[in-house]
């Protein structure tokens, strides 16, 4: 019998102990947590006279708890530090994990038990949250595959599994992928019109790879800036064409590695979850996927995605053939393509408001950002925040606190940087909920908050900070939004503390929500130092910085409605079996509802990670649908600054209602309960539209 006594994975006294853990030590903990939790689930499988909270759902969340925070460690760390090790021992505890899930979800005693507690006498004694934890349950069980017959239950695991598996492979592909393209250039006159930052990046990378030149990757902070500004029309082609392809059979032929395809995964996870739906009586997956969702159907949806679509059209069209007239007449570019498009419009943008992003970029330095963020938070929602000590997965993550009245109520690690090793984009996740422990303390809730942004670079041997371009500082808000949801929640029952057991689509709310404020002149003020003379951001640069605003807004907000329409058809009607490929059907919807269309070796959605390895299938749609929500409760601070200009945004007691309101409650009552508790009314797409600068 495997030794557990000293595996750093099976300590929760406190936080994780990142600086121990190793791969050898996934599968002993993970093999003995699920035999503990196997052993509590025998037990409350027997029969019952009277079943309640504390005899049987109390010692359950108990005993599964813990080995889904060990696997939520390994899971973050398979994020954020990949190693062929650590990738391994995922991998081979992946599928025992997922089968320990699915054969819980489909138990049938302690579906009944779930059941009739639902009918017992002592529920109507629960608390709210207590009622909605085994509503849920219920419904959770349904979707499990419960009540499916013994035949098909087994199917439903098998498809469980190879589901899991599959999306892992889907993750990995794009991430080696990622990795593995680098482009050197030799000639520095390549890299005309490329800021120098970006070029002192890309010169110490060559150097850490024993090269000469100057060396570029797949990752965000590398490549973009050479679509953005690089004035050589054939490397910027070059660089797009490796990001549009890779993980697809376009970019294998480019890299020569086909193994990194995700083509046919794609295919697998289609027909995966249309057998799943079929097997639980759904006509298609999308129907499975709103089940726990705010939205009605997949009807709905598309409703909404095309209504949106027809709003936004006029103003996309506009944009669009403005770009394509610049970029002739200014540009030289008869014939605007892909690679293009970031380029001209950042020239475009200079022209008409007289700034660029590079500009912009030089006053907010890393440190003055954090302290701008934390700085409104504690001001809005009355907290400190402050640095805290805990171990780390690697040396450039940080860790802080937050307290209100001197009390703690929840930590976060910081974990800023792009490098190898590490998955693209920006996200948060729970490391630990909150949740009233048997003994009567509070588990206070611990966050990651991750990002891709650069890593400070060397100059002559002095480090300079790194600079976070203003869209980079709005994706530290958003990501920020969801660590306040998780980390300011109020709610004692697990299961629904945080963003536990918040509906899908309105789990964006707070994140996108926390963007308006990065256009505040009272919140930039005192988050901008210029990187070398300390002056902040000019109020002039402000302003047109806000003139800019809504700069091609109508060709972003189709962008985002294609993707989500893309998505939803994909798993509402679309027959991964039949005739028509994945790519077919995409070019279906483009020719329908985008201004522009990417070139035909584009394949976007072989790394399309949201809805193919992440909890986004039949769910993209969320964002624009959040947004609605997000824009309307920001409306109530623009109503308060109305009333008090000398309070602005910065309304202390709109901050307290948002707080108690939306943020406290989690998802201990439905989203749409919450939103109006806070806005006195359902939410209206007025703001949206208002904000977006496509109002009527």
């Amino acid at each position: 019998m495997t030794d557990t006594t000293n595996n750093p994975l099976l300590d929760f006294s406190g936080l994780p102990r990142f600086d121990l853990i190793k791969p050898e030590h996934v599968t002993p903990a993970i093999d003995h947590l699920m035999a503990q939790s196997s052993a509590v689930v025998a037990q409350l499988e027997a029969p019952s006279e009277v079943v309640t909270w504390d005899n049987f759902v109390a010692p359950l969340e108990s005993a599964t708890e813990l080995l889904g925070r060990a696997w939520s460690i390994v899971s973050h760390l398979n994020n954020v530090v990949d190693t062929p090790e650590l990738r391994a021992a995922f991998n081979e505890n992946q599928p025992k994990v997922t089968e320990f899930w699915t054969a819980l979800a489909q138990n049938e005693a302690l579906f009944n038990k779930y059941k009739a507690l639902r009918a017992s006498p002592g529920f109507d004694s629960l608390t709210p949250a207590r009622k909605r934890i085994v509503d849920n349950a219920v419904r959770d069980f349904r979707m499990g595959g419960a009540e499916l017959p013994e035949d098909k239950k087994a199917r439903f695991a098998d498809i469980q599994e190879e589901h899991a598996k599959v999306s892992t492979r889907f993750s990995e592909n794009v991430l080696d992928a990622t990795n593995d393209y680098k482009l050197t250039v030799e000639n520095e006159a390549d890299l005309a019109g490329l800021p120098d930052d970006v070029k002192q990046a890309a010169k110490a990378l060559a150097e850490k790879e024993g090269k000469s030149g100057w060396m570029f990757s797949l990752h965000f902070p590398s490549y973009y800036p050479i679509l953005q500004f690089a004035d050589n029309r054939a490397l910027r082609e070059t660089v797009y064409r490796a990001n549009a392809t890779k993980a697809s059979e376009q970019g294998a032929m480019f890299s020569k590695r086909e193994e990194w395809d995700n083509t046919q995964n794609i295919v697998t996870l289609l027909k995966l979850r249309a057998e799943e739906a079929a097997l639980l009586g759904y006509k298609n997956f999308a129907e499975v996927s709103l089940v726990p969702k705010m939205a009605q159907s997949p009807e709905h949806v598309i409703a909404f995605l095309e209504d949106l679509a027809k709003r936004a059209r006029p103003y996309a069209e506009k944009d669009f053939e403005q770009l394509r007239t610049f970029a002739r007449d200014e540009l030289g570019l008869d014939d605007l393509q892909a690679w293009d498009l970031p380029y001209a419009s950042e020239k475009l943008q200079e022209r008409q408001y007289a700034f660029s992003a590079q500009e912009v970029k030089q006053y907010f330095p890393e440190h003055k950002v954090v302290d701008g963020l934390f700085r409104l938070i504690q001001s809005l929602f009355s907290v400190t925040i402050a640095p805290d000590v805990a171990a780390t997965w690697h040396p450039d993550v940080r860790f802080y606190r937050i307290e209100r009245d001197g009390k703690l109520i929840g930590q976060f690690y910081l974990d800023l940087y792009a490098r190898a090793g590490k998955s693209g984009g920006a996200w948060m996740d729970d490391a630990r909920g909150r949740r009233l422990r048997a003994d009567g303390d509070v588990q206070t809730p611990v966050a990651y908050l991750t990002c891709n942004f650069t890593e400070p670079a060397t100059v002559d041997g002095k480090v300079q900070p790194s600079l976070f371009t203003h869209d980079e500082v709005i994706t530290l808000f958003h990501e920020f939004g969801h660590g306040l949801h998780h980390m300011l929640t109020q709610v004692d029952e697990i299961g629904v503390s945080g963003i536990a057991g918040v509906e899908w689509d309105a789990v964006e709310l707070p994140s996108q929500f926390m963007e308006n404020f990065c256009w505040e002149w009272d919140v930039l003020s005192h988050m901008t130092a210029h990187v070398e003379t300390g002056e902040p951001l000019p109020r002039a640069l402000y302003d047109k910085m806000l003139a800019a605003k809504n700069f091609q807004s109508g060709m972003q907000t189709l962008r985002q409605v294609e993707f989500s329409l893309l998505d939803m058809h994909l798993h509402f009607d679309f027959d991964p079996a039949g005739p028509q490929s994945v790519q077919e059907m995409i070019d279906g919807v483009r020719r329908k509802f985008s201004v522009v269309i990417p070139p035909a070796f584009n394949r976007f959605q072989n790394s399309f990670g949201h809805i193919f390895a992440g909890g986004y299938a039949a769910g993209y749609y969320s964002y624009k649908w959040a947004e609605v929500l997000s824009a309307d409760a920001y409306a109530a601070f623009e109503e308060a600054a109305a009333l008090d200009k000398d309070v602005g945004v910065l309304c202390k007691e709109t901050g307290k209602r948002f707080q108690q309101e939306i943020l406290a409650v989690g998802g201990s009552r439905p989203a749409l309960e919450s939103f109006t508790a806070f806005r006195g009314r359902e939410p209206s797409i007025d703001a949206l539209l208002r904000h977006s600068g496509m109002a009527a």
